[in-house]
């Protein structure tokens, strides 16, 4: 009987045990970063485990090294990459029981991507931290030792962003959206388009994305490399110009409720976040107070 009473116990303490343990974090880094920089994923890994003591983080890195990782934010077609994280995930047994995301910048919408793709293991929250869930059109300021590069990028964009050689090799052609030429836009985006609902409706990717406990989106309010900003906050260019943003609640992605947003946003499922600074600026308390609840 004692034997019986201590199994019991043990059980209980167990079970106990498990549903108090921290949800897993993944986070998926921005242009030209990587997975491990002490500066940036690196720091937020540490400040999270500090705060979340024995939690899981994984710092996605798509290649084999830290130069590979920086180089494919720029170079390897982004359904690759999300293709390479949902191989990933599904591999981690730690993350077996759901987890959940965080992208920075075009970390954002590449996770927005493996949750509506790759619901095993299920994402539980997602917080995009600055992520262009509309796309850009502009590339006003690159990313510290990076600018090189973005020089390059600008002339591809201008050379033809819908070309196939440029969609199939640029990642920040893939998440292009010129809102002069919408029906280029539409037809030849490999990504975003795809997405975003815009050839049709794929009731797969609605109904994996409306499984999301939060969605929260937090926009620069002082961003100076994210062109338009509003696209942090799933708003866009009215179509046709490039000068007039829409907020989300009136672009057709909304109205028509085709990634299922509009019962989303219904049900309390989507939490718009503003802080003052530019892209990918805030501070260590304002982290703590705003983004840490979603992760506990």
């Amino acid at each position: 009987m004692a034997a019986l009473r201590e199994a019991a116990a043990a059980a209980l303490l167990l079970s106990l045990g498990c549903a108090a343990a921290a949800v897993p974090l993944v986070i998926w880094h921005g242009m030209g970063d990587s997975c491990c920089n002490p500066q940036s994923m690196g720091y937020i890994k540490k400040i999270v485990e500090a705060k979340i003591p024995g939690i899981y983080v994984l710092s996605l890195k798509i290649g084999s090294n830290l130069i590979q990782d920086m180089e494919n934010s720029f170079f390897m077609n982004v359904n690759d990459q999300v293709r390479e994280v949902c191989s990933q995930l599904a591999k981690d047994p730690r993350l077996k029981g759901g987890y959940n995301a965080m992208g920075f910048s075009q970390g954002g919408q590449f996770l927005r991507a493996v949750a509506q793709r790759c619901p095993s293991p299920p994402m539980f929250n997602l917080i995009s931290v600055g992520g262009q869930h509309q796309g850009v059109y502009g590339f006003p300021r690159c990313p510290g030792e990076s600018s090189h590069i973005c020089d390059w990028i600008r002339k591809m964009l201008d050379l033809g962003a819908y070309t196939q050689a440029v969609q199939e090799h640029l990642v920040q052609a893939e998440y292009w959206h010129d809102p002069l030429k919408e029906e280029d836009y539409r037809k030849n985006s490999i990504f975003l388009a795809d997405i975003n609902q815009e050839r049709g409706i794929n009731e797969t990717y609605k109904k994996n994305l409306m499984a999301l406990k939060k969605f929260v989106m937090v926009k620069f309010l002082n961003d100076t490399m994210v062109d338009p900003p509003i696209s942090e906050w799933f708003g866009y260019y009215k179509s046709g110009q490039a000068k007039e943003t829409i907020p989300l609640k009136e672009t057709l992605l909304y109205t028509e409720d085709r990634l299922g947003l509009q019962e989303m946003d219904k049900a309390g499922k989507l939490v718009f976040l503003g802080v003052k600074g530019d892209h990918l600026h805030f501070s260590e308390e304002w982290f703590y107070a705003t983004i840490l609840p979603f992760l506990q």
